[in-house]
């Protein structure tokens, strides 16, 4: 794993506040995240301070939430036509290998918060500078299926900036539009699942986007953010296929 250079810092945060957002669908998903974030706090008078900022409030709000087992960041560019960051982990990862995600990780103990863990992932696993990531907010929690409590963070990112895969864990950058996201129609995804030496076929909801299929913790992760961003409600399942046909 690359180590990010020592003059990186990953507690200097940016927030991207609506009124300053001039592309309607971003600005609408802002908003509704930054509701979801607030609304996730336990005190209820950080919500409706009018002694902070909004950018204070949503930190706060990050600060406060428990820390996950792991993070991702959810990247979207910042543009008229948005589109999310993804990769394809590495055929020999021990987890998810060559399995389609946001970047992101799992939490180190010196980390501090959620959003830490993101972006420090992310610069890992991209060299994405966490000084070029302006967040929005969070996402309800999400459970792998090792069980790991995974903690989405919502943030924006310029369309034009230098990616680079760390190869170790990263074998592909993509992009996804958001447009195609909200309007095309989810298929439906056979995996062929072992467990305890006997093995059944699951079927779930994915995209395909550019070559690649998105489900499992990634899918949930995209339609919880259409969900709370734009009312596109999915049903998200695991279903055994059955064969006595």
């Amino acid at each position: 794993m690359l180590l990010p250079p020592q003059s990186v810092h990953f507690d200097e945060f940016s927030v991207a506040v609506p009124d300053f957002i001039r592309y309607p669908t971003i600005r609408k998903l802002a908003e509704r995240v930054q509701h979801e974030t607030l609304n996730a706090v336990t005190n209820p008078a950080l919500y409706h301070s009018s002694h902070t900022s909004l950018s204070e409030r949503i930190l706060e709000s990050l600060y406060q939430t428990p820390i996950a087992d792991a993070s991702v960041l959810v990247a979207i560019t910042h543009e008229r036509h948005p589109k999310l960051l993804l990769t394809r982990r590495a055929a020999h990862m021990n987890s998810h290998a060559g399995e389609v995600s946001c970047v992101g990780g799992k939490h180190d103990a010196s980390d501090g918060n959620n959003v830490i863990t993101a972006l420090r992932e992310a610069c890992e696993e991209t060299a994405l500078p966490p000084n070029k990531v302006q967040l929005l907010g969070q996402l309800p929690i999400q459970t792998s299926k090792s069980g790991m409590s995974v903690r989405p963070i919502v943030a924006l990112i310029a369309p034009d900036l230098l990616l680079v895969p760390e190869l170790d864990e990263i074998s592909r950058i993509f992009w996804a539009d958001f447009e195609t996201l909200l309007t095309q129609p989810t298929v439906e995804y056979a995996i062929e699942y072992t467990m305890q030496d006997q093995t059944a076929t699951i079927l779930t909801p994915s995209w395909q986007v550019d070559g690649e299929t998105i489900w499992g913790l990634t899918g949930r992760v995209i339609a919880s953010l259409l969900e709370t961003g734009f009312d596109r409600q999915l049903e998200w399942y695991y279903r055994i296929q059955d064969t006595r046909n």
